[in-house]
């Protein structure tokens, strides 16, 4: 009895480590894209993405609103977050460059100003490495300059809560704003075979 005690004892007194790949590893990558709607319904269709979030980046004031962003500097964006065992940091970047306009540095297709630009926010310095070069990859492949900049990650700032998932809220208004501001048709245009809107189903 003494003996089992004791070893019931020791056996407490353990650290246990539990395996690589036991706990619930996320990972997360942020994105401007232009319109934040249409950049958090192309990446909730990625397979390994958990959750996508629209918010505000890169601007001088804090807690922005859809109201004063723009005039304080801020860039629509989207942060995601994916499990790392079923996709990567470079294959978020490819799709993300296929369903933008890189080339254009005035904004995104209808939506016009610096709140629309492309960029990048790498949240380390791995993550600026990967994009760098996924960027020099993509210029090859589309034949033109790419402007989108790829920037220090920031305080990301989470949109209102009738931004989040308006493509699923509000699913007529989404289809006729994305089809009139002519995004898809310009990724097309641009992109050809490589484009990717709406990407592969989860």
């Amino acid at each position: 009895m003494r003996s089992a005690g004791l070893a019931i004892l020791l056996l407490s007194s353990l650290t246990v480590v539990q395996p690589a790949g036991a706990q619930d590893a996320k990972s997360t990558a942020i994105f401007a894209g232009g319109c934040f709607w249409c950049v958090e319904a192309d990446f909730d269709k990625v397979k390994g993405v958990t959750d996508t979030v629209s918010g505000y980046i890169g601007g001088n004031n804090d807690n922005p609103t859809y109201q004063d962003h723009t005039a304080a500097g801020h860039r629509e964006a989207v942060k995601i977050t994916f499990d790392p065992a079923q996709t990567d940091y470079a294959t978020l970047l490819e799709t993300f460059w296929r369903t933008v306009d890189p080339t254009d540095g005035g904004g995104q297709f209808c939506d016009r100003g610096h709140s629309y630009t492309t960029a990048v926010y790498a949240v380390d310095a791995q993550q600026a490495a990967t994009a760098e070069q996924s960027r020099a990859a993509a210029e090859k492949a589309l034949g033109d300059d790419i402007v989108t900049e790829i920037v220090s990650g920031e305080t990301f700032w989470p949109a209102e809560t009738y931004h989040q998932d308006y493509y699923k809220k509000n699913p007529v208004r989404y289809r006729f704003y994305r089809q009139a501001c002519g995004r898809d048709a310009q990724i097309e245009r641009l992109w050809g075979d490589a484009a990717m809107m709406g990407v592969a189903a989860k």
